[in-house]
């Protein structure tokens, strides 16, 4: 049977190869139009150029569509004895909020925790918040995610200091359950902390692997808090690592190393979480979450050599290697690493905490011209006073890595337990005392 021109002309484009862009995925697109949006909303235009189109390759015959529904595997439970987003491996993205809360009424407070976790327990399992109801209301979900994967989404919580007081007032009658460890980073040398950039009464940390999934989270958290909380400043943070290694900042070093030392549950039971003997009582199986964002001065570390960039930074840039050693995480002794080095000083503090630092690239510094990036550090620890204020006091005080870096936003919350199944986190603070 003969064919027509146009029946030949469609067969032709059926076999024809595929080019780059033509294979581009629905979902990769969405997640662009995603990480734009968030440039536009939040002053974050530098996260857009991080993206990169990708192939979408599922796979002759393999019946699988673009946009991948959500399945056990890309899924990380809401619920648990300890929140997720802290030991979980960590994701591709981070969206951090502060938020501060509008008025001095507990019950609207408690409303507020509850209506978070339960819409957090959908949105980490890939579902949307309320559908339905009346056309003239505003959705309840904005829907820029409807169809995609989580991704591994978790939202974790956590308290600031002015939740509990705030110019020596009992905000909202919690202040004798304020942790001793919950208050400020003291000033160290050299800070240039933003006040509108750091603290917060509540911090919520949403990470995915996916930067719109985590900016979806945060946006949806903010619209349910409409007229109850608003939020103070947001960060948008990335890393980039193959499956399994540890990420490298934006100096080109790996940034991480030492959290191996605390994988196993004996090692975070003693340096990550709270104990039960710990006070206060309802921060048992919690813990305490500081964060430094950290300008690094990009143009004239890249004017240095790599010789003192390795002696800056205490270990070898290609391998992650300690100083005469072959691999990241061969044993070496303080001796090994020069003398003032990151490395050297962060070791000799003596104490060990959970890193889960993302790399920020916020355009130009339009006083300077030159690049506003740097290091959204993230750390997780048992007692702040006992292991990162020393860690901290230290490397303010004679790390090489000073005159490449400034430090521009400080906050501290206490992260309580998880929640279990109909809970809300935040639970155990409000049972105490039988409030």
């Amino acid at each position: 049977m003969n064919s027509t021109p146009e029946e030949e002309q469609n067969a032709a484009e059926e076999k024809r190869p595929e080019t780059e862009n033509e294979s581009i995925s629905r979902r990769e697109m969405l997640k662009l139009t995603a990480i734009a949006g968030t440039g536009v909303v939040l002053g974050m235009s530098g996260m857009a150029t991080l993206m990169s189109l990708k192939r979408a390759d599922p796979g002759p015959g393999s019946g699988m569509s673009a946009t991948k529904q959500a399945d056990a595997g890309d899924v990380t439970p809401f619920y648990g004895p300890q929140q997720a987003g802290i030991v979980t491996p960590q994701q591709q993205y981070v969206c951090f909020a502060a938020f501060d809360i509008l008025h001095q009424d507990a019950g609207q407070l408690l409303k507020l925790l509850q209506e978070w976790s339960a819409a957090s327990a959908l949105m980490t399992a890939g579902k949307p918040l309320r559908e339905g109801g009346n056309v003239t209301s505003p959705p309840a979900d904005t829907g820029e995610t409807k169809g995609l994967s989580p991704s591994n989404l978790t939202l974790t919580f956590g308290f600031g200091p002015t939740l509990f007081q705030s110019n020596g007032k009992d905000r909202f009658g919690l202040a004798s359950e304020q942790p001793a460890e919950l208050s400020d980073i003291p000033p160290m040398p050299d800070d240039r902390l933003n006040p509108q950039w750091s603290g917060g009464d509540i911090g919520v940390q949403a990470c995915a692997d996916d930067p719109g999934v985590v900016f979806h989270a945060i946006r949806n958290l903010a619209k349910a808090s409409k007229g109850t909380a608003v939020i103070r400043w947001v960060q948008n943070g990335y890393i980039g690592a193959p499956d399994g290694q540890t990420p490298r900042n934006l100096f080109g070093f790996k940034d991480g190393t030492a959290n191996r030392e605390l994988d196993s549950d004996a090692a975070r039971s003693q340096h990550v979480w709270v104990a039960p003997s710990d006070a206060p009582a309802w921060m048992a199986n919690g813990t305490y979450l500081v964060t430094r964002k950290i300008r690094m001065f990009l143009e004239p570390w890249d004017r240095a050599t790599l010789a003192e960039q390795e002696i800056t930074f205490g270990r070898l840039k290609e391998s992650g290697a300690p100083f005469g050693k072959k691999n990241e995480f061969d044993p070496a002794p303080l001796s090994q690493f020069p003398a003032s080095s990151h490395v050297w000083l962060a070791r000799s503090a003596g104490t060990k905490m959970l890193r889960r630092a993302y790399s920020y690239v916020e355009g130009l510094d339009a006083g300077t011209g030159e690049w506003d990036a740097g290091l959204f550090f993230i750390s997780f620890q048992r007692s702040v006073k006992q292991q990162f204020i020393p860690m901290l006091s230290l490397l303010a005080k004679l790390d090489a890595l000073n005159k490449f870096t400034s430090h521009v936003s400080s906050a501290v919350f206490a992260c309580p337990p998880g929640a279990g199944e109909g809970g809300f986190i935040g639970e155990t603070l409000f049972r105490s005392g039988n409030r």
